[in-house]
């Protein structure tokens, strides 16, 4: 089953961790986002592989914009 992790909140995209095909454990860094001038790692809530990242540097995305599908 698909995870789907999406945006808490409004930020900017600040660094793009994994790719599309990585291998993920539950607790890893799939991206870091940027809001307030604080850096906010998202981190995987389940294992899997990394079917989908949504993002890249530099977006500004809101709440509940889809970063990344982990299956």
């Amino acid at each position: 089953m698909a995870e789907d992790v999406r945006a808490e909140m409004v930020s900017t995209v600040f660094q793009v961790v994994v790719s599309e095909g990585d291998v993920v454990a539950d607790g890893d860094t799939l991206v870091i986002l940027e809001s307030m001038k604080m850096e906010i790692p998202v981190l995987a809530e389940v294992a899997g592989t990394v079917t989908t990242v949504g993002v890249k540097v530099g977006d500004v995305i809101q709440q509940g914009d889809l970063i990344a599908v982990i299956s």
